[in-house]
């Protein structure tokens, strides 16, 4: 089995081959991280979110500690609301 190949264009494109675009998923506007390890290059897909986005995303919304009290109150606030009669 032959190894996907690209060529270089004068303008210095490149076509990533077909296989390998739906190996990583990839199709107009991806990303694509360049890495040098000696003599050679790593091409790999960028990762969509960089580590602020997701540590934003996860504590953004850290709910306020409550007592168990309080969420038993709660609970049953809900359950009379859900509940009531119209």
């Amino acid at each position: 089995m032959s190894r996907p190949q690209s060529k270089l264009t004068a303008q210095g494109q490149i076509s990533v081959p077909v296989e390998i675009r739906r190996k990583l998923g990839l199709g107009p506007g991806s990303v694509l991280e360049w890495e040098e390890e000696g003599d050679r290059v790593i091409v790999r897909r960028a990762g969509r979110y960089s580590s602020e986005d997701i540590h934003r995303a996860v504590f953004s919304r850290v709910p306020k500690a409550r007592s168990a009290e309080e969420m038993k109150q709660g609970i049953a606030e809900h359950m009379r609301k859900k509940h009531a009669r119209r």
